[in-house]
């Protein structure tokens, strides 16, 4: 009867359960593939933060994959040009 429904070694959400590395870059995909610094570990969500600097936010890891090499070209050009113009990051 308690066995039937009892799982008490399952793994967590779905996608990737491990943090990345700091920094590393990180798409949200339930903000619209939105791509973001990894910060760190929340409770159950992973902090990210723009790369231009920002305001973080947290996301289900289950929401968040590596960003392919040119969403890391995207942002990190994004980041330049905010630098060029002089803007705060």
């Amino acid at each position: 009867m308690y066995d039937e429904n009892a799982r008490p070694n399952t793994p967590g959400p779905p996608g990737l359960t491990v943090p990345p590395a700091l920094g590393a870059l990180m798409v949200d995909t339930s903000r619209g593939d939105r791509v973001g610094e990894f910060r760190g570990v929340a409770g159950l969500y992973w902090s990210l933060r723009p790369v231009g600097g920002g305001i973080e936010w947290e996301a289900e890891p289950r929401h968040v994959r590596p960003a392919f090499p040119v969403e890391q070209l995207r942002a990190r050009t994004a980041r330049a040009n905010a630098r060029s113009r002089g803007e705060v990051l």
